[in-house]
């Protein structure tokens, strides 16, 4: 199956570190044409080279790795400075897409069990459980668990106070405009909570929004998970029945995350991204994003930027108040 092979630059890379990464993928014969007739495009500081491989996605994207690995050893650039990501034309040019992704420390910023747990005294405990599951040395049912227990007896106005804290990762939003403005669909799947939650979809206008619910009594958490605990199989779960329920193949599928309880969710999706992920992850993704600009998915896949220096670039909007 023929690909598209995306060279996509951090935002504000010197133009010219990018072009001789450009120079160097075309002497290693990856691209279609000669490097200077390829055209280069921008948006929001990032530069944007797309170009047509007619060989198989899964074979060309290891050439890629290979190439980036070698490349990146003589030192010229780190792996945060660029991301090459190969994409089977098939998902490419589909009609419809389904992209789902990971909450906390994807879609935002943070980690809202650590927000909430700040409120206790126990950040610093909550957050190593909290690493060390996201590693995937723990069950995360079984840890999720542990750290909600913490949160026993915080007045249920906390919830309010820590949504108002939640920063959307770079380029989110504008992700899901470009994917709605194409067609598409978009949907999160957290192993976070969807109190919190909740809001961030009607502000995104998500499709679709699915996280644990924390149990409440009497205007106060009781520190347990109420109803089935969305888990690493239940993303995957989602993310198959959402794609059924509008008729998208699940070659047609996008799926980012960051930790070991994404793996599932993009194994399952025609494309899996890892979002400075975590080894567990990292190494089983087939695209590698370790710069924190969410909008390269849309870069990767979308293809509607637009020549440098264009009305296309624009700034970032980072919280749920910046559309406001």
């Amino acid at each position: 199956m023929p690909a598209t092979f995306a060279l996509i630059s951090r935002p504000a890379l010197p133009r010219q570190r990018f072009e001789a990464l450009l120079a160097a993928a075309g002497a290693a014969g990856l691209l279609s044409a000669p490097p200077e007739e390829l055209p280069v495009f921008s948006n929001n500081q990032r530069l944007i080279v797309r170009t047509h491989v007619e060989q198989d996605a899964a074979g060309f994207r290891q050439k890629v790795e290979r190439f980036f690995a070698g490349y990146l050893a003589t030192g010229a650039l780190q792996a945060q400075d660029a991301c090459l990501a190969v994409a089977p034309d098939q998902l490419v040019q589909a009609e419809r897409l389904l992209l789902v992704m990971d909450v906390d420390s994807t879609l935002i910023r943070q980690e809202v069990i650590e927000l909430l747990a700040a409120h206790a005294g126990r950040e610093a405990e909550v957050a190593a459980v909290t690493e060390a599951a996201m590693r995937g040395e723990l069950d995360f049912a079984a840890s999720l668990i542990q750290r909600v227990a913490t949160l026993k007896g915080l007045p249920e106005s906390v919830l309010e106070e820590v949504g108002a804290r939640i920063e959307y990762s770079r380029g989110a939003r504008h992700l899901i405009e470009r994917f709605h403005a194409a067609g598409h669909l978009v949907g999160v799947v957290s192993g976070g909570f969807q109190q919190i939650l909740d809001p961030l979809a009607k502000d995104l206008n998500l499709d679709y929004a699915l996280a644990n619910t924390l149990g409440i009594v009497d205007g106060v958490l009781d520190g347990t998970v109420h109803g089935q605990i969305v888990d690493r199989s239940t993303k995957q779960a989602m993310l198959r029945e959402w794609a059924e329920r509008n008729q998208i193949p699940l070659t047609a599928t996008i799926a980012a995350g960051d930790g070991a309880n994404d793996l599932d969710l993009l194994g399952a999706a025609g494309l899996g991204v890892a979002f400075n992920a975590k080894p567990a992850l990292r190494e089983h993704a087939a695209v590698k994003l370790d710069f924190p600009d969410l909008e390269v998915i849309a870069d990767l896949v979308l293809g509607s930027a637009v020549e440098e220096g264009s009305v296309f670039d624009h700034p970032a909007l980072d919280t749920p108040a910046a559309a406001e």
